[in-house]
């Protein structure tokens, strides 16, 4: 009889033989707190690089539990939460207030479709960063522009908007997508129906964020041709930041030309052709 099946039937016998049955072993949380918590659980996993049946053999849980809990298909109990954070020797509940008023920090977690991941797992990644990549309308320059990352209280996700743009019109503004399978962050405007995606890796030790863009580009006659190029992300904080196209005689097109180079070479993204 499998692990969860024996406890199970352990706690019906309890109960129907008139025995005491330990609260912590059948108190569940809400679904929101469990929400939060599977969203914590699976940032410390990706942070670790651990497995899920890792942690649930430190836990000792089973990894059905773990698995039903993470997806959302079943909620977590007391007891599970404090195995967990035992194993992992962190703190995942977040102690209890009060009064929640209306300028407490936003708190929650992102849609499952975006990844499912809290405020607070994802709280490294806000602010403001310079980004380059190669200007479309000009051959041997770089074009760079403002995108600011932070926290939604009203989608409940952290959101993007461009600024600093030439061409201010069509700076772009959406919604972030975290999934811990593929441990990549995307930038996905959606705009009645027309997509535009960012495909970012995780930031390196000093923040910065290297990845592709695919987007629609403007040819004569207003027809829109699809294209993708590299895309760099470089925290902002801490560094000298210029706007526009940046041109071979500028001083710092040759710092800007090796990011979007190490893009490549490094192997950050990778262009396959016929």
């Amino acid at each position: 009889m499998k692990y969860r099946e024996t406890a199970g039937y352990v706690r019906t016998c309890a109960v129907l033989s008139g025995l005491a049955v330990d609260p912590l072993e059948t108190t569940e949380l809400s679904e929101a707190q469990s929400r939060d918590l599977a969203a914590k659980v699976r940032e410390e996993l990706a942070r670790r690089r651990i497995s899920r049946q890792r942690l649930a053999d430190d836990a000792k849980i089973s990894i059905s539990t773990l698995e039903k809990a993470l997806s959302g298909t079943r909620s977590f109990t007391l007891a599970t939460i404090i195995r967990l954070e035992e194993a992992l020797k962190v703190k995942l509940r977040v102690p209890a207030v009060k009064d929640k008023t209306a300028d407490a920090p936003a708190t929650g977690s992102a849609p499952m479709e975006l990844g499912g991941y809290s405020s607070g797992a994802v709280k490294w990644l806000e602010g403001d960063y310079l980004t380059l990549r190669p200007s479309f309308e000009v051959k041997d320059t770089v074009y760079a522009y403002r995108t600011k990352i932070e926290w939604s209280a009203d989608k409940h996700c952290l959101c993007f908007q461009e600024s600093e743009r030439l061409d201010a019109p069509f700076s772009q503004k959406g919604v972030i997508s975290i999934p811990n399978k593929s441990g990549r962050v995307y930038l996905l405007t959606s705009d009645d129906g027309q997509f535009r995606l960012a495909i970012l890796g995780r930031p390196q030790i000093s923040g910065e964020m290297y990845g592709i863009l695919t987007t629609l580009r403007a040819e004569r006659g207003g027809q829109l041709q699809p294209i993708s190029t590299p895309l760099v992300l470089l925290p902002i904080a801490g560094q000298a930041a210029q706007f526009g196209r940046i041109a071979p005689a500028d001083p710092l097109y040759a710092a800007y030309r090796a990011h979007l180079q190490r893009a490549v070479d490094d192997d950050h993204i990778r262009f396959v052709l016929p």
